[in-house]
């Protein structure tokens, strides 16, 4: 029997409307280099996504270039939404991230936290 490495890929992906709306964003913001996604502890689930604007990259900050867009993710978040989905829906007369996240296990009612194993 022999043994055979694995080195996972970790990645963020985003659909075409939500490149196209960061990209809309970005141009208004001529400081930002991109979006941050990051996750905190909220909610009833557990954990929470939040979106922010980067200025300037962290030193420990991974950076996935999607069509032109780079999002900023924490080491320490990257297991959390490794194969996440970030997509822009508008539902109504509301815009916002919507966020496919092959990690989570669970999510409250409400949508706004998530729980993972």
């Amino acid at each position: 029997m022999t043994a055979e490495v694995f080195t996972p890929i970790v990645g963020v992906t985003m659909t075409p409307n939500a490149v196209k709306h960061v990209r809309k964003q970005l141009d208004k913001k001529s400081d930002a280099k991109g979006i941050r996604l990051a996750i905190r502890k909220s909610g009833c689930s557990g954990f929470k996504y939040e979106t922010q604007w980067v200025d300037e990259a962290s030193s420990d900050d991974r950076v996935f270039h999607i069509d032109g867009v780079d999002v900023f993710v924490k080491e320490e978040h990257l297991s959390m939404v490794n194969g996440i989905e970030i997509d822009f829906v508008t539902e109504g007369v509301n815009s916002m991230f919507q966020f496919r996240n092959p990690n989570a296990t669970a999510e409250c009612g409400c949508g706004e936290s998530f729980t993972v194993s």
